[in-house]
Parts: C-alpha cells; sequence; structure tokens
C-alpha cells in the first residue's frame, strides 16, 4: 500500500513548487503533469483563482505526498497512479501539479494543488474525513493495479472478529434490546419494507433521527448518538449493497442474523396483595374477595414450583440460589477469560499484520539507516513495525500465523456463546427462585397482619 501524506501551504507556493519539479528527481521533468494550469505559472494562477473567487482563505495550496513502497512500482505506473488519484479526489474542481519523484530508492507522487475550488469560490476542506477518503482511494488504487495490499487471511480474520467478537456486555445489551446496534437493525429493516427506493430509504432513516455518512462504508448515527455506526458492523444482510439489493428484491422479510433477534422472555412477577394495607381491599369488599383467591393461587402456584425443584423449606431455597449465584459467577468469569484471550489474539495478528505490511519499509530502512529522507517519510510505519516486533518477541509470537490465531479466535467463540447461554440459563433461574423467596416472604408477612 501506498503511504499518503498532506499538509498546507501558506507562503513561498512558488518554491514548493520549484521544488517538487526539480528534473533531477523527476526524470528531466518527464513525469510531470497538471490540471487546468501550466505547471511553471502555477502559483500565478492559482493565486488568480483565489482572487477571483473573493477567497479570504490563508491557506495557497494543499501539499499531498503518496509514497509507494520500495522496488514495487515503476515511475510511469506511479505517475498514472497518481493521475487517478488526483482525479478522484479533486473531481476537476482544482487546478493542480503533479509530479513523480525517482531520485530516491522509493518513488513517490508530489501533488501541489489550488486550496479554491474554481468551481464554488469554497476553500478545500481538510480534516480526518477528507483524509481518511484519500488514503481509501489510494489504497483501491494500489490494489486496481496489484500493488501490495491486505493478505486474505487477515481479511478474512478481520470479519471473522467483526461478527463474532462481541463483548460480554455488549451481547447482553443485545439481548435486551438496549444496544445502538439493535435498534439501528431495527431501523434499518423497518425503512426497507417501508421503501421503495434506495432514495426513499435514506429519507425515512432520517425520518427516524438518523443521520447518514457516506464513504467507503454507509454509517447511522441516532440524534442521542455521540458515534456513527457502519451498518456492515450489525450482519452481512445490512451494507449498501446488500440492502439495496433487499429494497428491490420481493422477499424484504429476509432472515438476518439471529444473534439480533433474540426474543425477550420476560419472568413472571410474583406480587401478593396486602389486605390490610391495599386501599382497594378497604373500599371494595368484591376486590378484597378477588385479593383473597389470588393470594391463595400465587401461593398454591409457588409451593408447586418448590416441590418440582424439590425445596422443601426455605433455607433450601436461600441456599439454591446461593449456589446458583456462585456457578453464575464463575461462568462470568470463565467468559471474561475467553475474552481477554480473544483479545489478546486480535493484538497479536494486527502485529502480524504489520510486520507483513510493512517488512519490505523497514528492510530498505535497515539497508540504509543513514537515509534521512527516507526515514522521515516511512518514520511512522518504521515505528510500528519496530514496536509490533518488540510486542511479538516479548510474547515469543514472532513466528505465529495469522490462519491459526483464526483457528483458534473461531474455538473460543464457540466456547464463549455455550457459555453465554449457561450463563442466561442460570440467570433465569436465579430470577425465579428470587421471585419465588419473594412470594413467600410475602406471604408470611400477610400472614403476620391477619394475626
Amino acid at each position: 500500500m501506498a503511504v499518503t501524506k498532506i499538509h498546507p501551504i501558506k507562503s513561498t507556493l512558488n518554491l514548493a513548487l520549484d521544488y517538487i519539479m526539480d528534473k533531477d528527481k523527476t526524470d528531466e521533468q518527464i513525469l510531470i503533469s497538471s490540471f487546468l494550469c501550466n505547471p511553471d505559472t502555477a502559483h500565478l494562477e492559482f493565486e488568480q483563482t483565489r482572487a477571483e473567487c473573493n477567497s479570504k482563505t490563508k491557506v495557497l495550496a494543499r501539499h499531498l505526498i503518496q509514497a509507494f513502497l520500495p522496488g514495487e512500482v515503476t515511475p510511469d505506473l506511479a505517475h498514472e497512479i497518481g493521475i487517478q488519484l488526483c482525479e478522484e479526489i479533486l473531481k476537476g474542481e482544482y487546478e493542480y501539479v503533479l509530479t513523480t519523484h525517482i531520485d530516491k530508492g522509493h518513488i513517490h507522487n508530489h501533488i501541489l494543488f489550488s486550496n479554491v475550488n474554481f468551481k464554488t469560490g469554497k476553500a478545500y476542506q481538510s480534516n480526518k474525513k477528507s483524509y481518511h477518503q484519500i488514503r481509501n482511494i489510494s489504497d483501491e488504487l494500489c490494489e486496481k493495479y496489484h500493488l501490495s495490499v491486505i493478505d486474505e487471511d487477515y481479511r478474512q480474520f478481520k470479519k471473522l472478529y467483526s461478527t463474532k467478537g462481541k463483548s460480554y456486555k455488549e451481547y447482553m445489551e443485545l439481548k435486551k434490546g438496549n444496544s445502538w446496534k439493535y435498534k439501528l437493525q431495527v431501523a434499518i429493516d423497518k425503512a426497507v419494507l417501508m421503501s421503495n427506493s434506495y432514495d426513499n430509504f435514506l429519507k425515512i432513516m432520517e425520518s427516524f433521527n438518523y443521520e447518514i455518512k457516506f464513504g467507503k462504508y454507509i454509517s447511522f448515527k441516532h440524534k442521542n448518538q455521540t458515534r456513527f455506526t457502519r451498518s456492515k458492523t450489525i450482519g452481512p444482510d445490512y451494507t449498501e449493497e446488500e440492502i439495496k439489493k433487499r429494497i428491490k428484491s420481493l422477499d424484504k422479510n429476509k432472515i438476518h442474523n439471529s444473534t439480533y433477534n433474540l426474543e425477550k422472555k420476560s419472568l413472571r412477577h410474583r406480587n401478593l396483595v396486602s389486605i390490610n394495607k391495599n386501599p382497594k381491599v378497604k373500599k371494595s369488599i368484591g376486590y378484597e374477595v378477588w385479593a383473597n383467591r389470588f393470594n391463595m393461587k400465587l401461593t398454591a402456584e409457588t409451593l408447586n414450583e418448590l416441590r418440582k425443584n424439590n425445596i422443601k423449606d426455605y433455607s433450601e431455597l436461600e441456599s439454591l440460589i446461593q449456589n446458583q449465584a456462585s456457578e453464575r459467577q464463575n461462568t462470568l468469569i470463565e467468559i471474561k477469560k475467553i475474552e481477554k484471550e480473544m483479545d489478546d489474539i486480535k493484538e497479536v495478528v494486527e502485529e502480524l499484520h504489520l510486520l507483513k505490511i510493512y517488512k519490505k519499509t523497514y528492510d530498505a530502512y535497515q539497508s540504509d539507516p543513514n537515509d534521512k529522507d527516507f526515514y522521515e517519510t516511512y518514520k511512522y510505519q518504521i515505528t510500528l513495525y519496530e514496536k509490533a516486533y518488540k510486542n511479538l518477541l516479548e510474547k515469543g509470537l514472532v513466528n505465529s500465523n495469522i490462519h491459526s490465531l483464526s483457528e483458534r479466535f473461531k474455538k473460543l467463540s464457540s466456547d464463549k456463546s455455550k457459555k453465554m447461554k449457561d450463563y442466561e440459563v442460570l440467570n433465569a433461574k436465579i430470577n425465579e427462585c428470587y421471585s419465588l423467596k419473594k412470594t413467600i416472604e410475602q406471604y408470611q408477612e400477610i400472614n403476620k397482619e391477619r394475626f
């Protein structure tokens, strides 16, 4: 993958242009292209656009650098990728000069583009969002021309982690229907059923108080949320492409990820009516008759439940609750332990991935550690490589492979699902026992009131 950087130019634009067009760096100026400007007078033309648009921006231009890994691209291909990058990012609305430098061990593009859009007169907005768009487009172009890309094992692991790496807390929130992802899924399903087109779907989602962010992946944010949620993280049927297919398809009620469609089971609430303290009982004889019958029925049901579970008295019930609570706590500890190992695997996979994608860069750096220009260009990647290697060395996992770690992750995920189901069963049993205990205590209290 190519490395991208961008920074503003607020003065001496002519000197910046002179630097990027240096004939010693650009194969005697063969590798220079421009759009709606002459490279030699671009600094004047940028200023003219700024004046004509009456722009008050202090930034004259933006300097975008696209650096490729050593030895993986030819100068001509790098230049062609640079042109396509400009077309995708600037969309024919900004003058620019593109040059490809070949004087170092690593080929890299320099793009100087006007900070003012000559069509709208607005200044270019450089922020995290725009930078991520640049990086994503650059990555897509590298993949298009078969340059270094994310390996398949890593891609599959990321997919696996996104669907099976939910924490215990998130899982329980989903069960209760409190998760933002769960609520987003419900909203999307409802909007799909109501929509006759994708544009109509987006309008309906907005009417549901969702803000929509477009990019490589569509994201949604409810008005009460602080962060956007990528719809693809809900499940495979919630990517932009699949949503469009579902809208066109007659089968809009498609069965989705079962994790997000778990039914909520309500527990029986057992509350005896206080005959002496309830105001309705005092006002109505009929209500008193009903309350007595209700109390007798509920007490009988409670006794039947106790007999079914071979519970002979109150102390045995308390003992059962304590034992189940202890078992539930141990199950939760096991779940947390599994989650910890899953998180550790994710960390190791990320570190192994860093070693793989930055190995060529680091090898080139090691071959000439005194090349300051190279180090400054790839400082971030070199630092990441060294940190990842150090961590893996300390763990004794430098020679691990992502595929085997993914298999272990799958096994842990399966174990975790079983433990979570065990936890739910125990939780339901404890709540039921507490309900029985509460009924017994209420029954004893009512009898005290009577006598």
